[in-house]
């Protein structure tokens, strides 16, 4: 059921778009793509299948995107596609008016800046005090 997997894909999306993750009801994507809550369970098995496959789907659509622009075939002004499954908007892939994005998103193809020096982490510091165990008796 191709045209249904993808209907629900974007239906997720859609909501994603409105919402948290943890606020997104699959009766409201089923009804949103026009099927049954048993034809979305049939599809994905879970809530965590559509939430897998919705990443799945927009993770290679990012990354196609990336190709694109490494081999030259990118659009005017560089990637367009952002990615992030946090609930945030932006520009997406073509057909698409902005949503839920998996990453924080990209920049127009450039020159390659190398990285910054690393810095070591700061010291480690624990919800609680450590307490020595008291001393064994010989």
């Amino acid at each position: 059921m191709p045209a249904a997997r993808e209907s629900l894909l974007d239906a997720a999306y859609t909501a994603l778009a409105r919402r948290p993750w943890s606020a997104v009801r699959m009766v409201d994507v089923a009804a949103s793509a026009g099927v049954s809550r048993q034809t979305l369970y049939n599809e994905f098995g879970s809530k965590e299948g559509l939430a897998r496959a919705l990443v799945r789907r927009e993770a290679d659509a990012y990354l196609a995107g990336v190709d694109r622009a490494l081999s030259g075939t990118a659009p005017p002004g560089g990637l367009t596609t952002t990615a992030t499954l946090t609930g945030g908007t932006g520009p997406t892939g073509p057909g698409r008016t902005g949503g839920p994005a998996l990453s924080g998103g990209t920049t127009p193809p450039g020159p390659r800046t190398p990285p910054g020096p690393r810095t070591p982490p700061g010291p480690r510091t624990s919800p609680e005090p450590r307490v020595s165990p008291a001393p064994r008796p010989r």
